[in-house]
């Protein structure tokens, strides 16, 4: 199942803010719609009022176990009614990333940088998931997807500021930051 983030003029998320983190921005768009299907067709001609990311949901990679486990029993789903806040954050990883073997990405992801023990503590208040993309020839290696409560606006923010003062950020060639808000449809 493919994963679409489309920005553009219209969707079920008002974007709030956009920003490069590093590298390269995307063009500010007032919305984002996101949806999942089978395939993915692919556009004919660039647009220059949107832009489009597809990424796959997949396995757990650098997890062990153990982590897995201990994810699955705290972690919300996506979609819950109280998290009307999210984040799109698109990551493309650095080629000396790439040239690592596994268990040396896993060593910097896990061993040095603590990626999952030191986000347990932000679940289940923030929900997110991770999408591949870099097999798909997309311009960004992963798109991580995060919902939370407006409550939780100043943990996501700790959770993200966190994540990015890790060795494995080092790696990080280019971060976009798309800030939405779920729009709500007048009755």
């Amino acid at each position: 199942m493919f994963r679409t983030f489309r920005g553009g003029q219209s969707g079920g998320w008002r974007v709030t803010s956009m920003a490069p983190v590093k590298g390269d921005p995307l063009p500010f768009m007032p919305a984002l719609s996101v949806n999942d299907s089978e395939a993915v067709a692919l556009p004919l001609v660039p647009s220059r009022n949107s832009w489009r990311l597809v990424g796959v949901a997949s396995h757990l990679r650098y997890t062990e176990r153990a982590e897995k486990q201990e994810l699955v029993a705290v972690q919300a789903g996506l979609g819950r009614a109280e998290a009307t806040c999210a984040a799109l954050i698109p990551i493309r990883k650095t080629p000396a990333w790439w040239d690592l073997t596994a268990d040396e990405r896993r060593a910097i992801f896990e061993d040095k940088s603590h990626h999952i023990a030191s986000s347990l503590r932000f679940l289940p208040a923030i929900a997110r998931q991770l999408y591949h993309c870099r097999d798909l020839g997309e311009p960004f290696d992963f798109l991580t997807w995060f919902e939370f409560a407006p409550a939780h606006a100043s943990l996501f923010e700790e959770l993200v500021a966190m994540l990015r003062t890790t060795e494995e950020w080092r790696y990080v060639e280019r971060e976009v930051d798309v800030r939405v808000v779920r729009e709500v449809l007048a009755a």
